[in-house]
């Protein structure tokens, strides 16, 4: 095999050749390095396998941790265990390689809840997946700052619905001279005598910049009339202005991109019983958060209007159903990602919607007319 025949990818160790067999399509080789010694392997052809390059890199990934646990396992001791079979000797080394691989790993796990192992354990897996997202991200921020585009982010939803959550993932490699979060407490006395949008205008981002609203204008469609910070007509009004007030900002260039986190009602109630339960979280838990279960109807009415009524071709509801958190997380960082052509995009990553956790206004209104689950 000569390796002038094949041609770097952007990922370590994984090669395509030059040039296609008729039949069978382009080869993907994995070639690295372990321990001093040299591995090469056939991964497969495009056309023979199906391969991608994505699934290659699956291919090569796989080869590497074999490579590497036979590795360890050449060097963990193993004494044997006496039996009175000789027959299962070779499983009860098996067990004695994988209990001493989990300890060098994991240290002395018996002694730890396994609940809370496993939610740590989960939460590195999730957090790898999302990881190669946050570099698009980057990506995406540096196009917006070479191209002077401005972009702003809407996160709205119930409380515990994990806006803030979300918020912290999609900005935590993020250049922050780049982009601000935004969460307005109440209106001042001469704010509410402006004009009601003014107080969010004033921190729209300039060329270049992203802001992410973390509770955005649109408490006037939800908060604000359910706890009556405001009357019916004003509520009327902004429902009645706000659809082309986005056409206008849209039309200015800004890209605007409203998302709406879903949480179910159980799903919220468990997450405020925590809030309670957990010293760690009790600073999280406030009045209105006492109130929001038993509101759940009259926010489910506003919520229902504002979908209904706020949805346009130009600035559209995005809606991330989030009582599994990673995969609302993932699911909002990809229609970010989605919502713009950027220089350098990962193409072999999957940039398709999880239709089952991002839900379209229509499909959300139709559960709704059903339900009030959601």
């Amino acid at each position: 095999m000569n390796l002038s025949d094949f041609e770097k990818t952007n990922y370590s160790g994984l090669y395509v050749s030059k040039v296609a067999h008729p039949t069978f399509g382009k080869k993907y080789i994995a070639r690295f390095q372990h321990e001093r010694k040299r591995y090469v392997k056939v991964l497969g052809y495009t056309k023979k396998d199906n391969l991608t390059k994505k699934s290659a890199l699956n291919l090569m990934q796989k080869f590497k941790d074999s490579i590497v646990i036979e590795d360890k396992k050449s060097n963990i001791d193993i004494k044997e265990v006496p039996t009175a079979k000789v027959e299962n000797q070779d499983e009860v080394n098996k067990l004695k390689y994988e209990n001493d691989l989990m300890k060098s790993i994991l240290g002395e796990f018996a002694e730890h809840d396994t609940d809370n192992l496993k939610d740590g354990i989960q939460k590195i897996y999730d957090a790898e997946e999302l990881k190669q997202y946050q570099i698009e991200l980057i990506k995406l921020q540096n196009h917006l700052e070479n191209e002077n585009k401005r972009m702003i982010i809407l996160f709205e939803g119930r409380d515990a619905s994990g806006k803030g959550g979300a918020i912290r993932r999609i900005t935590r490699y993020m250049n922050n001279k780049h982009y601000r979060i935004v969460a307005l407490g109440k209106p001042t006395e001469t704010q509410k005598n402006q004009w009601f949008l003014q107080r969010y205008i004033e921190h729209f981002p300039t060329g270049g910049e992203i802001v992410l609203f973390d509770r955005s204008w649109y408490n006037r469609a939800m908060v604000e009339p359910i706890f009556g910070f405001c009357t019916q007509e004003e509520y009327e009004i902004f429902m009645e202005d706000v659809v082309n007030f986005e056409q206008d900002l849209v039309r200015q260039g800004m890209i605007l991109i409203k998302l709406y986190f879903s949480v179910s009602k159980a799903e919220q109630k468990r997450r405020f019983d925590r809030r309670i339960n957990d010293p760690l979280r009790q600073w999280k838990f406030s009045e209105v958060d006492m109130q929001a279960q038993d509101l759940w109807g009259e926010f489910s009415e506003k919520k229902y209007e504002m979908l209904r009524r706020t949805n346009s071709r130009s600035a559209p509801w995005h809606i991330v159903r989030s009582d599994d958190k990673h995969k609302a997380r993932l699911e909002a960082v990809k229609i970010i990602l989605n919502s713009i052509d950027y220089d350098g995009r990962n193409y072999a990553l999957d940039f398709q919607p999880n239709e089952k956790v991002n839900i379209s206004v229509q499909k959300e209104l139709m559960q709704m007319r059903k339900s009030q689950n959601y």
